[in-house]
């Protein structure tokens, strides 16, 4: 079976894309199958997040390429800029991950958050969409730029401990 463990970052042939959604691809340990059908095993660093668009090396030097799947999701739309900064502040308060993009944030999709934001009056709409939640102040960062071409820079490593709200969650 082909492991995958390290992070590259350039290549001059890629072999093959992993699908994933973004809670695989926060997971460490992972079994899961190339778009081609062939099984793979993945084993990085505790902590590691695998990006859309990063380069995984094979332990048989083949590069496989990340691809964030679409998942379901809800795209966070207000008036203001001040208004979407105030959603942003209560799902944060929340420590529920989100996609910071230009004019709009995009969150999994949990019925509890939708009624919130929508109580706070921005428009929320269903979508299936790759999700690329942001690192966190704290956050490892990602090299790949955001909607707007720009960089993000995070500030530190995330703690291995931190406790982030996800909707699988209530599910207990």
């Amino acid at each position: 079976m082909l492991t995958l463990q390290t992070k590259i970052e350039t290549a001059d042939s890629i072999a093959g894309q992993l699908v994933l959604p973004y809670e695989l691809r926060e997971k460490s340990r992972l079994r899961a199958t190339l778009a081609s059908g062939e099984d793979v095993a993945v084993f990085t660093v505790r902590g590691t997040v695998m990006r859309h668009g990063d380069l995984m090396l094979g332990n048989d030097g083949r590069v496989i390429e990340v691809i964030a799947a679409a998942e379901p999701t809800y795209k966070v739309e207000c008036d203001t800029a001040f208004n979407l900064l105030r959603c942003a502040f209560h799902l944060g308060n929340r420590h529920t991950q989100a996609q910071v993009s230009d004019g709009f944030l995009r969150i999994r999709k949990d019925p509890v958050l939708k009624e919130m934001l929508q109580g706070l009056g921005a428009v929320v709409t269903e979508e299936q969409a790759s999700f690329e939640p942001e690192s966190g102040a704290y956050g490892g960062g990602h090299h790949h730029g955001g909607d707007d071409g720009h960089p993000h820079n995070p500030l530190a490593p995330i703690p291995l401990r931190q406790r982030i709200h996800r909707p699988s969650d209530s599910k207990a």
